[in-house]
């Protein structure tokens, strides 16, 4: 740290994302990156955006948002396109919390929502899930602050269904609940049940963020959006345009359409990844592991034969790259993305080889 460094950010701590190795014949199973590549037709609108790169994107993302209200049965008001995810959920941190409006979130969580609050001078409400990981809208109830849960959370995995927050929403009325459904699209329930997206037509105090970079492939891309009332979603462009107005660029927003247009390659592959989910379930648990109940593109689990640590390492010495959390609550699990068939008997080969 220089002396020139602001000493309000002295104390803060960067998200660490997960490792990214350039190491050959790695199994890269750390980032829950989706094994398949996008929708065939990706690759073609991105080389034709590519040609009129010297022209500013579309500040509004008009097409993509477009797309995205016919798939989440919104209008276009009530979108919101941001750089990846995090860009979405950092402007509403941003627009909806203060120094007077913590934002209260689960002690294992997503790692990002702390160093937004430490870098934004927002006061955090951390919210202790149970024994088991499991998260208690009961808490969240009547708080009147800012809330975001993580649902399918992560690292653990674990879902609530969107009538188990409404309870959330209705106590607090005057603040915000922010869904992050990064990984919404691998429960196996139908769309329509699994994601809080319908409730946003009945909640003005409700916005969802989900992302292109699971489900859709395209986490290189950049690309996520967010889904509430028209007046939130002004909000949120109205710090936007304060900070980043061509957020999203054309070669991503042409990206998108084209992922959106292909739905029957998107349901082939996310069952894929649920399928290959529920065969990796039973084989860590064949081996001894306790396993959470899942319902995003990983698994959390643990072995009474070894630590996390020493059982991560092990691994990534025989080009097994998982991800492990050195936190008190953490250090004893690992988190597994959910890879290709092929991907996942490596891992239960090197797993084998480990325990015995």
């Amino acid at each position: 740290m220089t002396r020139y460094f602001t000493p309000a950010l002295a104390h803060l701590e960067p998200y660490t994302p997960g490792e990214q190795p350039k190491i050959q014949d790695l199994i890269k199973l750390n980032t829950n990156e989706n094994p398949y590549p996008p929708a065939p037709g990706v690759a073609a609108a991105v080389a034709d955006a590519a040609g009129a790169l010297r022209r500013y994107s579309d500040l509004n993302c008009t097409a993509l948002k477009e797309a995205l209200a016919a798939r989440c049965g919104v209008g276009p008001q009530n979108i919101l396109c941001g750089n990846g995810s995090d860009e979405n959920l950092m402007l509403a941190i941003r627009a909806f919390c203060d120094a007077h409006r913590p934002l209260a979130f689960a002690d294992v969580t997503y790692g990002f929502y702390p160093v937004w609050c430490e870098l934004f001078g927002i006061p955090r409400h951390v919210l202790p899930l149970g024994e088991d990981f499991s998260l208690d809208p009961a808490a969240y109830c009547g708080l009147g602050e800012t809330v975001v849960i993580a649902n399918p959370n992560a690292p653990t995995g674990r879902w609530l269904p969107p009538s188990a927050l409404e309870p959330v929403l209705q106590t607090n009325p005057d603040t915000v609940l922010i869904v992050d459904e990064a990984y919404i699209d691998f429960c196996d329930a139908p769309p329509a049940q699994a994601s809080c997206v319908p409730l946003t037509k009945r909640y003005p105090n409700l916005l969802v963020v989900q992302t292109f970079s699971k489900s859709r492939s395209m986490a290189g891309a950049r690309l996520g959006f967010c889904v509430g009332d028209a007046a939130l979603i002004a909000d949120l462009e109205r710090v936007k345009y304060s900070m980043n107005p061509y957020n999203v660029n054309s070669l991503t927003q042409a990206a998108g359409v084209a992922a959106l247009a292909d739905g029957g390659y998107f349901a082939k592959t996310t069952a894929a990844v649920r399928e290959t989910r529920a065969r990796t379930a039973a084989m860590l648990e064949a081996l001894g592991f306790t396993v959470l109940p899942s319902q995003a593109n990983f698994l959390f689990a643990k072995t009474p034969k070894m630590g996390g640590g020493e059982l991560y390492e092990a691994l990534r010495a025989r080009r097994i790259l998982v991800r492990h959390f050195d936190a008190p609550r953490t250090r004893d699990w690992l988190r597994i993305t959910v890879g290709t068939p092929e991907e996942m008997r490596s891992l239960e080969a090197a797993l084998r080889a480990i325990l015995a």
